[in-house]
């Protein structure tokens, strides 16, 4: 369920493109790899305090426990804002992918902001049922997408790329070339969601294992599918020409490979998928919100009536409103600015995202040394010290460090604007300390 929430073929179409063309190019592929080691890093602490965190809860209960309540409260707005903002943006990427889809069915051309609404229509709905994707569903959908994306792989590879396979990704200039901190931006961007291993260890019989276990075969599968089918997908062009590509039409790359080496059947099949895909992603993401929303409302963080089930669906119906509302008028406000769905729309509030989501890690690896510090005074610590502590802390040296490449690369996201970019800093810096204060406030708010 996790591999699938994060939309493995979503990703090849969208954020993958954008990081060619807005990031280092022909060197994303390394990028991925680096995300991955650093996730991986990050999992080892991430799951020794799974255990001890019972209400299975998002990054702010991890935090909580090591950092306090109130500190843990300030990045469960964080995490919320991350989300929406996420959830906001690829509706860029779905109405700009159903778009081109109808319309290489011979269909009249439509606004894109049609079919996002028409998306966000069905999401809401779905989401005041409380009717998710079934298991069944998103393993079809998985199966489906990942399948035509490693054949288009292996078609490729087979054929030697456009004339030779990619080498970008093994050498040092290419790699640091252009802008790696919105490589890294994308790469890590297109991981989120893995943490909902452990959101789902209720269903699990025996969590303290299964969990670690999935959290680390997630974080494995879709590093290497992303890094391998980004290599391939520049084979398939060149890297010169690939890049030129992605920095002229991103939205379309995918499907243009796709057609070139699989035929126009093959195009319309990996264009049907990718929006299913998104859609998939954005259902999730939805209902990560809502939830949120839902658990901070029932914790006196939020108006109490907003955490009340539904009467007959036993859905957080008024949560997911809420963020139906917030996420509604965005997305207005995005078509009527008229914003480009996906250099624009997405990208932006794909930065928002990043930044909130990278500053959650890094909260997360630093809370967890310090919570098992803690036991270990009180003679209490059974997990060994290369979880408790080693990993943990290389996990926040590699977070640090791609943190700050994000920021310094942030303004040439944002339309090379250093305004908007300080803006979305100040604007995640404001979310914590609002929900730092609440707590503050609030002695009886638990977030742990």
């Amino acid at each position: 369920m996790v591999v699938a929430a994060a939309s493995p073929l979503g990703v090849i179409g969208g954020p993958v493109p954008l990081g060619i063309g807005l990031g280092n190019g022909a060197g994303l592929p390394t990028a991925f790899a680096v995300s991955t080691v650093i996730l991986l890093l990050f999992a080892v602490g991430f799951t020794a305090l799974t255990p001890y965190v019972p209400n299975a809860g998002a990054f702010y209960s991890y935090i909580g426990k090591g950092l306090g309540r109130v500190t843990g409260l300030g990045f469960a707005f964080v995490a919320l804002i991350s989300y929406l903002a996420l959830e906001i943006g690829v509706y860029g990427l779905i109405g700009q992918g159903a778009k081109a889809l109808v319309e290489s069915w011979g269909f009249p051309q439509l606004h894109w902001a049609v079919w996002a609404l028409v998306a966000f229509a069905v999401v809401s709905v779905l989401g005041h049922r409380n009717i998710d994707l079934s298991r069944t569903v998103l393993g079809v959908l998985l199966i489906a997408e990942v399948a035509i994306v490693l054949v288009l792989d292996a078609v490729i590879v087979g054929k030697g790329g456009d004339h030779g396979l990619s080498t970008g990704f093994a050498s040092i200039h290419t790699v640091l070339s252009g802008a790696p901190g919105i490589a890294l931006l994308f790469a890590i961007l297109s991981f989120v969601g893995f943490e909902a291993t452990a959101v789902f260890r209720d269903e699990a019989r025996d969590p303290d294992r299964t969990i670690p276990r999935a959290t680390y075969l997630s974080l494995g599968l879709i590093g290497v599918f992303y890094a391998v089918s980004t290599w391939a997908l520049l084979s398939g062009w060149g890297d010169d020409t690939a890049v030129a590509k992605a920095q002229s039409t991103p939205d379309t790359l995918l499907a243009q490979t796709t057609e070139r080496y699989l035929g126009a059947v093959g195009g319309h099949i990996i264009q049907v998928l990718f929006v299913t895909s998104l859609f998939a992603c954005i259902l999730s993401f939805h209902n990560i919100g809502s939830r949120y929303v839902f658990t901070l409302a029932q914790r006196s963080a939020l108006p109490s009536h907003v955490g009340r089930p539904h009467q007959h669906h036993g859905s957080p119906h008024l949560a997911s409103a809420a963020v139906s509302v917030v996420v509604g008028v965005f997305l207005i406000i995005g078509v009527l600015a008229d914003l480009d769905p996906v250099t624009q729309l997405y990208t932006w509030f794909a930065g928002v995202s990043t930044v909130g989501i990278v500053t959650l890690l890094l909260a997360t690896s630093i809370a967890v040394p310090l919570f098992f510090a803690r036991r270990r005074r009180e003679g209490e610590l059974t997990v060994p010290a290369s979880r408790a502590l080693v990993a943990p802390s290389l996990a926040v040296l590699g977070l640090t460090g791609v943190l700050i490449l994000i920021l310094a690369n942030l303004p040439s996201l944002v339309g090379d604007s250093t305004a908007i970019a300080v803006g979305v800093v100040a604007l995640l810096a404001a979310t914590f300390a609002a929900g730092a204060a609440l707590a503050w406030q609030r002695p009886q708010i638990v977030v742990d």
